[in-house]
């Protein structure tokens, strides 16, 4: 009878070292995933936001361009409306400096 209980208090000690091992091994594993989650948020984090600088670079450099050639034209528009000839612009200069001078 005493080897019985001998053998069962042996594999009652042998099954609580296995559940520690295993439970060691499970910490160990969840560790190394949440190491791996971690690098793999920043390296997501840090692809965003070169990606949200290149679109922001390119929407930027989209827009001057368009505000350039916006300009482009109506500089055009405005020196086809407007047309002065040398009498009109020499009067206009002379009433510019008269007014401020005086």
């Amino acid at each position: 009878m005493r080897d019985v209980i001998q053998k069962v208090v042996a594999t009652e000690a042998e099954a609580k070292q296995m559940v520690q091992a295993a439970r060691s091994e499970a910490a160990q594993i969840l560790a190394a995933a949440q190491k791996r989650a971690k690098e793999l948020t920043a390296t997501a984090r840090q692809e965003s936001q070169i990606e949200a600088q290149t679109i922001l670079a390119t929407a930027t450099a989209a827009a001057e361009k368009d505000k350039q050639q916006r300009l482009t034209a109506a500089t055009a528009e405005i020196e086809k409306q407007i047309f002065l000839d040398d009498a009109t612009r020499q009067q206009a200069v002379a009433a510019v400096v008269c007014c401020v001078c005086s």
